[in-house]
């Protein structure tokens, strides 16, 4: 079964600095960090004193409020340091890594010589449960739940983003294995989401799964967008998703009986004098990328993820764990002269066509732009624009929902589409905002009463 979806609305943003199709040796950070602040609404229980000897897979901390979610260390070592913030908030748990890289072993069978259950158990002892993300609301999916469908979107549109054609050229077997666990778990409802420029040899085009194929602009690669179109989710209507990197990770799993959490990172940006691919594992330490130079006059943000929904983490910080790209853009603290009514501007993009830049490849230039991280102007009131429209490839009118969320008026937000819709999905419509505001902090606090209200 193979259906087309041809999408129109959406926007590319022309970003210089994609990364180059060339992969450096493994890079390795004498300390690694588990962050429970990378997990929506679990309630961090710690199962680990400073000190404690620890192989990779063994649990670090649980939910409180579900304990048999577990989150398990990326490598062998010993906890170093344990972070808190305000109000002693848990932030990190560091870990030391040795040089032995133990791996805690986890019994190795065929899924289908296992039960449903059995299943869901190993992932939830192992750490691998949290790849799997449940809509509505965009968190870790509840182990008791059954999915009506499980989507994965098999190519990333965000700017900038790894090509995962490339990235899981050598991970068939375990992309297999990871698909043989999820039709144990939901029976031919595994849906896979490819690119129409997906290669004809690309790896994915030999997994088995209900495929649609999608066309069109950022974000056709999300699998927000990607459910709207096919099987869209409702208050009852619960649909999980995982990544590609979740899946190998789960298929390796169950080939090796180990919790190998090592994928393939891009590492991108304006910012950097060299990009490409590093394989590496989630908690990696900013500054143990020394094989990626940077201009240390010029200020510059590192970003664990995309530019549109990465966290800024600092050379101090640590690679996200959901996320396998790593984006250096300068900081944008400069005043221009003139600003917007500046004539011509052609180092500047603009979505709107304000600018004469969108002639740059008429006129022999790549088209790319070196764009920095300034707004180009502070929050001012809330205006109604049709510009959220021409971006979001869904059936979602933004300016009501936002303005639903910042009323706090939840019935309104349920019909206007709050189920289907997470900060990702909203990205573009707060780039191209013109009244500067954060529409995907207020959609997460919407998301958030949400799920306090509906409990």
């Amino acid at each position: 079964m193979c259906a087309r979806y041809k999408l129109r609305r959406g926007l590319d943003i022309p970003l210089k600095g994609k990364a180059r199709t060339i992969t450096d040796p493994p890079v390795v950070s004498a300390v690694y960090a588990l962050k429970p602040t990378d997990f929506k609404h679990i309630v961090p229980k710690l199962l680990v004193r400073e000190g404690d000897l620890l192989k990779a897979g063994s649990p670090v901390f649980c939910d409180k409020n579900r304990p048999e979610i577990r989150f398990t260390s990326p490598v062998s070592g010993f906890v170093q340091a344990i972070v808190r913030g305000e109000k002693r908030r848990l932030e990190a748990i560091e870990i030391l890594a040795d040089e032995k890289d133990d791996f805690l072993k986890f019994p190795a069978e065929a899924p289908e010589s296992m039960s449903a259950q059995k299943i869901r158990d190993l992932l939830l002892e192992s750490g691998c449960w949290p790849y799997i993300i449940r809509r509505p609301y965009g968190i870790i999916a509840h182990p008791r739940e059954t999915p009506k469908a499980v989507f994965i979107s098999c190519f990333d549109s965000a700017p900038l983003a790894p090509e995962l054609d490339y990235v899981f050229a050598e991970r068939e077997e375990a992309l297999k294995m990871g698909l043989r666990v999820l039709e144990r778990i939901c029976p031919q409802n595994v849906h896979l989401g490819l690119s129409d420029k997906t290669s004809p040899h690309s790896v994915f085009r030999r997994l088995q799964g209900i495929v649609h194929t999608f066309s069109g602009p950022h974000p056709a690669g999300n699998p927000g967008i990607q459910i709207h179109h096919v099987s869209p989710v409702g208050k009852d209507h619960v649909v999980w998703t995982l990544t590609p990197k979740g899946l190998a990770i789960i298929g390796e799993l169950f080939l090796k009986g180990i919790y190998d959490t090592t994928a393939t990172v891009a590492v991108t940006g304006p910012s950097l004098h060299r990009t490409g691919y590093i394989p590496c594992r989630p908690g990696i330490q900013m500054k143990a990328l020394t094989g990626f130079p940077y201009d240390n006059d010029r200020e510059t943000r590192i970003i664990s993820g995309n530019p549109l929904t990465g966290d800024n983490a600092g050379r101090d910080g640590f690679l996200g764990f959901y996320h396998g790209q790593i984006t250096f853009l300068p900081e944008g603290h400069s005043r221009e002269l003139l600003g917007w009514a500046r004539p011509l501007r052609l180092h500047k993009f603009s979505a709107a066509r304000t600018y004469v830049s969108y002639l740059a490849p008429l006129l022999g230039k790549t088209g790319r732009f070196s764009l920095n991280t300034n707004t180009n102007g502070g929050a001012r009131a809330f205006v109604l624009t049709e510009g959220y429209q021409k971006v979001l490839p869904a059936d979602i009118f933004v300016s009501f929902l936002i303005k639903a969320v910042l009323a706090k008026d939840i019935d309104k937000m349920e019909r206007l589409g709050i189920y289907e819709m997470i900060p990702e999905d909203l990205a573009l419509c707060e780039f191209i905002c013109p009244s500067k505001i954060e529409i995907q902090d207020i959609l997460q606090q919407g998301i958030d009463l949400m799920i306090k209200e509906m409990q």
